[in-house]
């Protein structure tokens, strides 16, 4: 039998490349094949505005440059990569993913694509990469190596599940100088092991107890105090500790990670608002997930009327701030004044790409559905004077090529966590009723 060479060979499915147009260049000096049905499912993928359109252009004028010498045989992808080769399937042994699972279905043309490979390359492990679970179920199952594509995936999402530190046993006398001082150097209190921006709780015994943050920056530790923001007040600790982030004008970035009714979205818009005059404009927004992930053309109405159902949930946390003043008290007038100035946006995601965000207070809700790329094409959108905050819950995906490993807000916590300019701030108790938190526990 010939001996395996060490250089594998990794076909990469559709879902890949529009997750990472860039896929092609992440598998080092491996070689890799693209089955033409996934440059069928491009074509299809490379008109409209959403980020899977971006995707399947960039990745079509990628393979366009590399096309100079044909496509029918292998390519290099530059110096220290593999080479890339267009496949097509012409099974010499009989294995046949049509004939098991049925024909005209391109998941299965592209299974056999990579069988032709597998079964002409002896010598060489084969693999098919696909963020797709149930076509690697299907790959598995006749007998073809298959993987999800691992590049952006964070493998210690545990570590996202822990709140604020609780730190006990602190010296009376420091918790008094934190009160009277407003802060303390941190090596009074904290060990090597300092986090940016990281947020503490410091207690003696039952009776006394302070909320602090550590600013790298001065090396202090600061105490955090509870303060209403456009007569939005914190609940809990977490619910301060976000807050404090929200309006500090030294953190740029950041993240509110917590469960359904913790207060996200709430918190977001009220520290903006309690900071307008910090903003040319404050802008809500989220990415459309359609019904059953179709495209959501096919609803009737105007761009308006098709998204309003999306943006309802951000509309919702606007009307609460509102309810909290009479129509005739002034800060009510103030909302009304800047939606109607246009300086108070809702609008889906899709709507901010190409533009430029200077003095602007950005907020993207259920970031979660959000791909690494993504994440990074917002935050580089980001111009002078402009704060981004995501808000999310891992846990609940919406996106079928996604999961708690390889979404975007995960990425940005995992990338960005101890940064001067980021704070990540786990939300978790509920604040929303009893009910929403009974479902979160039990259900």
């Amino acid at each position: 039998m010939a001996k395996k060479s060490n250089k594998k060979i990794f076909v990469l499915d559709t879902s890949v490349l529009l997750f990472d147009h860039g896929a092609i260049f992440s598998f080092k000096t491996n070689d890799v094949a693209i089955p033409i049905t996934v440059l069928e499912e491009l074509d299809n993928f490379k008109v409209g505005n959403d980020t899977k359109n971006y995707q399947a252009r960039e990745i079509i004028r990628t393979l366009d440059k590399l096309s100079e010498k044909g496509l029918n045989d292998w390519v290099s992808l530059g110096k220290g990569k593999g080479k890339l080769r267009v496949v097509m399937a012409n099974l010499v042994n009989g294995r046949d993913a049509e004939a098991i699972y049925g024909h005209g279905k391109n998941d299965h043309k592209i299974i056999n694509s990579a069988i032709t490979l597998a079964d002409t390359n002896k010598d060489r492990e084969v693999v098919l990469v696909t963020k797709d679970i149930n076509l690697r179920l299907k790959a598995k199952g006749i007998g073809l190596l298959s993987e999800d594509y691992e590049t952006g995936k964070v493998k210690d999402v545990e570590k996202f599940s822990e709140g604020f530190p609780v730190i006990e046993n602190i010296d009376s006398k420091i918790i008094t100088e934190l009160y009277k001082k407003g802060s303390i150097p941190a090596d009074k209190v904290l060990s090597d092991s300092k986090t940016a921006n990281g947020y503490y709780i410091l207690k003696n015994g039952e009776s006394e107890s302070v909320m602090t943050r550590y600013n790298k920056t001065l090396d202090l530790i600061e105490r955090v105090e509870k303060k209403y923001v456009y007569n939005v007040k914190p609940r809990n600790a977490e619910q301060t500790f976000a807050v404090d982030a929200l309006t500090n004008p030294d953190v740029k970035l950041v993240c509110l990670q917590g469960v359904a009714g913790t207060g996200k979205t709430l918190l977001a818009l009220a520290s903006a608002l309690e900071q307008r005059n910090l903003y040319n404009q404050i802008i809500l927004a989220r990415p459309i997930i359609p019904l059953s992930n179709r495209d959501i053309g096919f609803l009737p109405g105007s761009a308006e009327d098709k998204i309003s159902p999306y943006m309802q949930p951000l509309w919702d946390n606007l009307k609460f701030i509102k309810s909290q003043f009479k129509p005739g008290e002034r800060k009510h007038k103030i909302l009304d004044d800047m939606e109607e100035a246009g300086e108070l946006s809702i609008t889906a995601l899709a709507f901010i790409r190409g533009r430029s965000l200077s003095n602007v207070m950005f907020i993207i809700d259920e970031a979660q559905n959000l791909s690494p790329h993504e994440v990074k094409t917002i935050i580089t959108r980001a111009g002078e004077g402009t704060k981004v905050v995501f808000t999310g819950d891992i846990k609940q995906i919406d996106t079928p090529y996604m999961d708690e490993e390889s979404n975007g807000l995960t990425y940005l916590i995992d990338r960005l966590k101890g940064h001067e300019l980021f704070a990540h701030i786990k939300l978790e108790k509920g604040e929303r009723s009893e009910l929403a938190n009974l479902a979160n526990e039990l259900l």
